[in-house]
């Protein structure tokens, strides 16, 4: 069940171990890392914890921006920019010891995402 996902992956230990994998491969890609120029990285980290434990079923109650409105800032954000986060989380969920089948139902969550994310962007090529 979907709401069993935060505990069958870890829970805290394993969300935030993905949540600095993951964000080290963000920074170290040239297409991604311009978006996060400016950004304070540690309240990033925090606030993305928050909503990723939230998403997966987490006792945690996420108190950050709408992820609409936090988005809006990221001029040029596209589909094939949001894959790419989604392959990076992918990665982050692989090193950290996700068993595939619990890292593809994070992925999944993270895919009815997109539209939020992507709402108030261009559409790119390489994706919905």
């Amino acid at each position: 069940m979907i709401d069993e996902l935060y505990e069958m992956i870890g829970g805290n230990g394993v969300v935030t171990a993905a949540i600095e994998d993951f964000y080290r491969r963000v920074l170290a890609d040239e297409n991604l890392r311009h978006f996060f120029a400016s950004t304070d990285m540690a309240k990033l980290r925090a606030g993305q914890s928050m909503f990723i434990s939230m998403l997966l079923g987490g006792r945690v109650v996420y108190t950050g921006r709408d992820i609409g409105e936090a988005h809006k800032r990221l001029h040029g954000l596209t589909d094939a920019h949001f894959n790419a986060f989604l392959g990076h989380f992918r990665a982050a969920l692989d090193e950290v010891g996700v068993k595939p089948e619990n890292a593809e139902k994070v992925l999944q969550l993270l895919e009815g995402k997109r539209r939020t994310v992507l709402n108030n962007h261009s559409r790119g090529a390489g994706g919905n």
